[in-house]
């Protein structure tokens, strides 16, 4: 039960490119954003899809594959965890959750 602690799992599209920064370390970082989707009929009977959007960031050697075959659209099933950050911005506090990628599955079809 421990590798439940701090998990998540989503199946989604990637909303935009991934971008990849370099640091001055030479350690590099990839994020994008991944849309997941719900589908579901309201008391009208009307079809309703409610879209959610997740900051993902990636470290390590994932990033080769990030980088390489991933883009706007693609999608993808992750396990990572949630991490919470805050920073300052206009001398106003902002808080961000994101998750940090430990596995990778690409799905669809091949470009």
């Amino acid at each position: 039960m421990t590798n439940l602690r701090n998990s998540v799992r989503l199946i989604g599209r990637l909303g935009n490119d991934p971008e990849v920064r370099t640091f001055e370390s030479g350690k590099k970082m990839a994020s994008f954003s991944l849309a997941t989707n719900e589908t579901y009929y309201n008391n009208s009977g009307e079809k309703v899809t409610d879209t959610q959007w997740h900051n993902v960031v990636v470290w390590g050697k994932k990033i080769e594959v990030v980088e390489n075959y991933l883009k706007k659209g693609s999608e993808i099933a992750l396990e990572g965890k949630l991490i919470n950050r805050s920073y300052e911005k206009d001398g106003e506090n902002k808080y961000i959750t994101e998750i940090s990628l430990n596995e990778l599955l690409m799905l669809g079809k091949k470009d």
